[in-house]
């Protein structure tokens, strides 16, 4: 078995080393030099000409009998836009003066999604709807509700579409705000404007500030507070050495936080911000610690705090995400650096002056004593702009979920019922028609609601998109967007851990539904089925595997290159776009279907990637739930028999890999008309009560005999 099983990945990794010397060099297709005149003149056909980009954030105005009639720009140089891919998204954009969108135009892409059956034009022809609309106003796409004019969607690509409308519609109120179109006399933060700055033109501007002190300075304060200075008494030091050398700064604005965190963390951060929310950046180099000790017991930080007016702002232990590097160029050696989420509630307005104060302790007699040394902070007036009065837009997805409240609220009851079924197990396959009833009831509810309603069939893409993201620049927002798919991911990491990669396969995988419930009624028609044998059987699994690590490889050379692979998976035919699709895709998902009328879960058995994804760290799993009787595979072969799947191996022990948790094993083991060793033990007992040993003409057993 163990020479099978290395002769299994061998194979695969031969196949993996295959792909990636497949894989040309090279992140995607060469494309030609960007014509920008040629973009602005048709994402604003009525202007005359165009100025250069310039200002913050950069945009180039346009103009018409010598006059500015508006401004033209790229969302990737505003909002940074990237995709759902996490790679970069850059649409070409037009407003008016009178704060309407003039036109727009894709310049890059590469949403994985987009390759499956969505084609350029699809995407072309949904961002030029957007011409015309008014960016006070509120769009709604597809049937999302509300107020505000509605966009239909690109079919297929929700989530892409999400992304896009919010990087068109966020980078041009942007733009429209830093130009005065949209007027209001608010002050507000300017969050998304970017330019490269090194750490001393931070410091230079007023965008990170700094206190300097020394030994010297920190025992003259004390001392005037009766204590003999810093420290031990009796220890000589320096005076003149450095203290602490303290930096502070609004790290919410990119000007400044990408400058000094680095794009990466920055975005991540910046993604778990609630609305309000601001980033503070501290740090210091010399003997003294900002950050001490106590904080990480008490829970509040006793060394510094901000302040504002008359208000104290005292940094509690749940706001601290440390900080490993500073990025900006010449930025010193720190001794220590953290950013704290300071959140709305605590009343801090970045726009306004605000400052940190540090404490210092020593000891005078029984008493101990306090120098406060205060280091002020003011916003550089270039990130602070004028603004409408109304709050700014809430962050993509939480309109989304908004939305699609009912949505999720039905999808979290489901899963709390099938945990709750998954928990109580035993008493449930007990008793043949309510686990049937549930089985059945749920694999329907699934095919339905899960996957031709909500659309939340998860896909090996999914896997992939999630690991370009962590390699090129991870933001949570990004997943976000699509509520039904981050649920069932989130649900499916934990039960991983829980009960392997079966929970999904077997309960939540809308194709690997359907197949079962078409193989269900073709039983009942009297439809034959297959059982190939084990050896052959086992030998097939590792088609799926080597699907997958190809995929994955071809994937490192771009999005555009996994075409080929990915349509193995029919998902996006017979579940997202519910059949209506060009006749080839068709004819390939009810293939796979026809297939498994014969051999049950035939796709998911031998070609799937997502279950091989999954299968992957299935053995990582806390705790097995399914029971094995030693007489399983050396007494019997009832379980192994009747596995749906064959996941059940001759000596009687079960494949986490490959089993789909479907329990009907465990019917099986708890059936005392089936299960051997419980038809014995029945046996027994009905003998043992009807007193079926007689001794010297006498039925024992019963209560008149004398024995």
């Amino acid at each position: 078995m163990r020479r099978r099983r290395a002769g299994i990945l061998a194979v695969a990794a031969r196949a993996l080393v295959l792909a990636l010397v497949l894989v040309p060099l090279g992140g995607g297709p060469a494309s030609a030099a960007r014509d920008d005149r040629a973009v602005f003149a048709r994402v604003f056909p009525d202007a005359e000409s165009f100025g250069a980009l310039a200002g913050a954030p950069p945009a180039a105005p346009a103009y018409r009998g010598g006059k500015i009639v508006g401004y033209v720009f790229f969302t990737r140089d505003v909002v940074a836009s990237t995709g759902f891919s996490a790679k970069p998204l850059d649409v070409a954009v037009g407003i008016d003066l009178a704060g309407r969108i003039t036109g727009t135009e894709i310049v890059e892409q590469h949403e994985p999604i987009l390759v499956i059956g969505v084609t350029e034009k699809d995407l072309s022809d949904f961002v030029h709807r957007y011409r015309g609309l008014d960016l006070r106003d509120v769009v709604r796409l597809g049937d999302a509700a509300g107020p505000g004019p509605r966009i239909d969607g690109v079919s297929g690509a929700t989530v892409s579409s999400l992304v896009i409308s919010d990087a068109i519609m966020r980078s041009a109120r942007t733009v429209a705000r830093a130009r005065g179109i949209l007027g209001g006399a608010a002050a507000a933060l300017d969050v998304d404007s970017f330019a490269p700055a090194d750490w001393a033109a931070l410091v230079s501007d007023g965008a990170v500030a700094r206190l300097r002190l020394t030994n010297g300075a920190v025992d003259q304060a004390l001392r005037a507070r009766g204590a003999p200075g810093f420290g031990p008494a009796g220890v000589a030091r320096d005076p003149d050495a450095v203290f602490i050398d303290l930096y502070v700064a609004l790290a919410t604005p990119a000007a400044i936080g990408r400058n000094i965190l680095g794009r990466r963390v920055h975005d991540r951060l910046m993604a778990g911000l609630a609305p309000g929310d601001q980033l503070v950046f501290v740090a210091a180099a010399g003997l003294y610690s900002f950050k001490g000790t106590a904080w990480r017991k008490g829970g509040v930080f006793d060394r510094i705090a901000l302040a504002q007016g008359d208000r104290a702002i005292r940094l509690r232990a749940d706001w601290h995400r440390r900080v490993d590097r500073v990025v900006a160029a010449g930025a010193p050696d720190f001794r220590e650096a953290a950013v704290f989420v300071v959140p709305r509630a605590a009343g801090l307005d970045p726009t306004a002056p605000w400052r940190l104060d540090l404490l210092v302790a020593a000891e005078a007699g029984e008493r101990p004593v306090f120098a406060t040394f205060m280091l002020p902070y003011h916003l550089p007036g270039r990130l602070i702009r004028a603004s409408a009065a109304e709050p700014g837009p809430e962050p993509l997805w939480v309109g989304v979920w908004r939305a699609h409240i009912w949505r999720i609220a039905i999808l979290v009851i489901a899963l709390a019922i099938l945990t709750l079924f998954l928990v109580l197990e035993d008493p449930i396959v007990r008793r043949d028609k309510l686990y049937h009833l549930l089985r059945y009831g749920f694999l329907a509810f699934t095919v339905a609601w899960i996957g031709w309603y909500g659309g939340a069939q998860l896909s090996v893409v999914n896997v992939v998109t999630f690991y370009q993201a962590l390699v090129g620049g991870f933001r949570w927002e990004t997943f976000l967007v699509a509520p039904l798919i981050f649920i069932l991911w989130s649900y499916v990491a934990v039960a991983l851990l829980f009960w392997g990669r079966g929970i999904y396969c077997g309960w939540l995988c809308p194709f690997g539904a359907l197949q079962e419930l078409l193989n269900r009624g073709g039983r009942r028609l009297g439809i034959p089925q297959i059982r190939l044998p084990f050896v052959i059987h086992e030998r097939l699994w590792m088609i799926k595997y080597v699907v997958f690590l190809g995929l994955f490889a071809l994937s490192l050379g771009g999005y555009y290159r996994v075409q080929p692979v990915v349509e193995v998976e029919p998902f996006k035919t017979a579940i997202v776009l519910r059949f209506a699709r060009e006749w080839s895709f068709v004819a390939y998902a009810l293939a796979l279907l026809a297939v498994g009328l014969f051999v049950e879960r035939a796709f998911c058995r031998y070609l799937c990637p997502l279950g091989a994804a999954l299968a992957i760290p299935a053995r990582l799993r806390m705790f097995d739930w399914l029971k094995r009787r030693f007489q399983c595979g050396v007494q019997c072969q009832i379980c192994a028999s009747r596995c749906t799947v064959q996941a059940i191996h001759p000596d009687g022990h079960i494949n986490p890999n490959e089993c789909i948790h479907c329990m009907n094993c465990q019917m099986l083991y708890h059936d005392a008309r089936t299960c051997p060793p419980l038809i014995a033990r029945r046996k027994r007992r009905e003998a043992a009560r009807a007193g079926s040993v007689k001794v010297g003409g006498v039925k024992t057993g019963e209560g008149g005999g004398d024995g």
